[in-house]
């Protein structure tokens, strides 16, 4: 039986360009784990409706045109990580999350080849990234604008993002696995509200007296303390802690710029929200970050933590 260190990568292509840079991500970071990477076409439509094109079955996908270019394209190319090719019939936002539960990383791009212009909720990639067992790579198209000033430091940069107030060990684990894999520095980015608001007796709310240096040093204190033990385990990964006031989606998606990979959380499941839910910190940032981005699902219920 396959471990969590040997279940392989999955990447899905559909013959885009976006699906071909995710592809070159996932043969890079397949080669990091030292597992095998499984690249996975899922035909959306029954073979009925494809005259022009011969359906394989599920096992053998020598007749699948855009498997076949995959294959054709790799195979000159030394220092691949193990391939295998898969051929499903289906829809991609249903059978992607059914193949992750067997995979230990399911990367896929932004867009496919139906060419919509965002990553809307119903979409491949949010449906995918929602629903999946394992983490969800998610690379964007090259050329998207950062806005801001925020000064990103130099160098190879893993960004990850901490609620202090609930911080999530398994996307805490993810991040500083992948930092310490790649050799990158991870940043690790925490947001506070400012101006702390509350209830006036006249109802409305009004800028508290609490001061700022204060919030800042206390989220810097809880954000450091969220983060030691993870520290101690990687001695080897240089850590940065980033406290901002802000949203923690504008801070994330300031920080993508020129980063390997911002790594986010996906909701837990609760009584209010039993089915799975991105969370719209998530979404903005696959949405808008510059890098490819991680989403990483809850751990299981009872379940101890696990790494990337």
């Amino acid at each position: 039986m396959s471990t969590p260190h040997t279940l392989p990568v999955v990447a899905a292509v559909d013959g885009s360009d976006d699906s071909g840079r995710a592809l070159e991500w996932a043969l890079v970071e397949a080669a990091r784990r030292g597992v095998e990477l499984r690249i996975v076409h899922v035909r959306q439509y029954a073979p009925q409706l494809q005259a022009d094109v011969l359906v394989a079955g599920p096992e053998e996908p020598a007749d699948d045109r855009v498997i076949g270019a995959v294959r054709k394209e790799l195979q000159s190319r030394a220092g691949l990580p193990p391939l295998e090719f898969i051929s499903r019939d289906g829809l991609p936002a249903a059978v992607l999350p059914e193949m992750s539960a067997e995979a230990c990383l399911l990367v896929l791009g932004s867009r496919g080849r139906g060419g919509f212009a965002s990553l809307l909720l119903g979409s491949n990639g949010v449906a995918a990234a929602r629903d999946a067992h394992c983490p969800v790579v998610v690379v964007p198209p090259p050329g998207r604008t950062v806005h801001g000033d925020t000064p990103v430091p130099p160098g190879p940069r893993v960004v990850v993002g901490l609620r202090t107030d609930e911080p999530d060990d398994t996307v805490l684990g993810f991040a500083f696995e992948h930092a310490a894999r790649s050799g990158a520095r991870l940043q690790v980015v925490a947001a506070y509200p400012w101006p702390v608001l509350a209830w006036s007796a006249f109802g409305d709310f009004a800028p508290t007296t609490v001061d700022q240096e204060a919030a800042a040093q206390e989220t810097l204190r809880l954000a450091e303390a969220a983060v030691a033990e993870w520290c101690k385990a990687h001695p080897d990964v240089e850590v940065d802690v980033h406290v901002a006031p802000g949203d923690a989606a504008g801070l994330l998606v300031a920080n993508s710029r020129d980063a390997e990979l911002v790594v986010v959380g996906r909701h837990r499941r609760r009584l209010t929200r039993p089915a799975p839910i991105l969370g719209s910190v998530t979404q903005a940032v696959l949405l808008h970050a510059a890098s490819p981005v991680a989403i990483v699902p809850p751990a299981a219920p009872d379940a101890p933590p696990t790494e990337g």
